[in-house]
């Protein structure tokens, strides 16, 4: 009897298994609401060319972290996949394998994490190249987002085509990077000029307190580039090609 419960009880462990992991794992929703083609990349998860209003669906497994989302403008891929964006390249590949070159906004999260939180942000540490909402579909907590006209009022030392660089990017020094460790570093008229336009994202490397946030384990999360209130160029290049 006792060999037979005990592997009824194995068994039953096994089975409960899949159920564990789809109730921690998250379900990513991708849309694109800009006006143009935003080519999707996502770390894990590959990417997408997405037209204006289609969507990707990325399902990621709990316990996953050092995780980002980001968006690639103005590019150009052979039918095998290779090519190069103008924003976010990610190695010259359509189905990312790394991160992706600055200046790019970032969707990075973290799930199951301490106590079974996920831990989300928006992050212009790589500079900002479209903007972004990033909020939960389920658990209750709050979505943040990023919708100012970065590129547009962007100072003249970080302005590149297509985007905005982060000082780090461009000056490369412990000031703006804060590659010294922490508290190295603090807020700079730089990073100021991203977090007045962008409350909730982070503006230089260490601006966690304000830029962190917290969802419940198992939350699912929608990420939509361009959301309602974004400005808009009229005319954005795209496959060497315009679109309205």
């Amino acid at each position: 009897m006792s060999n037979s419960y005990f592997t009824n009880f194995i068994i039953s462990c096994i089975l409960l298994i899949p159920l564990f992991i789809s109730t921690n794992a998250a379900t990513f929703q991708i849309s694109n609401d800009c006006p143009y083609t935003v080519w999707a990349a996502a770390s894990p998860g590959g990417g997408r060319r997405l037209n204006r209003g289609q969507s990707w669906t990325l399902n990621v497994p709990a316990g996953t972290a050092m995780a980002r989302i980001w968006g690639r403008t103005n590019c150009n891929f052979d039918a095998s996949g290779r090519g190069h964006c103008q924003t976010g390249d990610c190695g010259g590949v359509l189905d990312c394998k790394g991160w992706g070159v600055p200046p790019n906004t970032l969707a990075e999260y973290a799930l199951n994490q301490y106590g079974n939180r996920d831990f989300i942000d928006i992050s212009l540490v790589d500079g900002f190249n479209i903007s972004m909402d990033f909020s939960p579909t389920s658990g209750g907590c709050r979505g943040i987002k990023c919708t100012a006209d970065i590129n547009g009022q962007c100072p003249a030392q970080l302005r590149t085509p297509g985007g905005c660089h982060n000082p780090c990017t461009v000056f490369k020094t412990n000031e703006y990077c804060c590659t010294n460790g922490y508290g190295s570093c603090g807020p700079t008229n730089f990073s100021k000029f991203f977090k007045s336009r962008c409350p909730d994202a982070y503006s230089y490397p260490q601006d966690d307190p304000t830029s962190t946030f917290t969802c419940p384990g198992g939350t699912n999360y929608r990420v939509v580039f361009c959301p309602r209130g974004s400005p808009f160029f009229p005319l954005q290049m795209v496959d060497g090609m315009s679109e309205e």
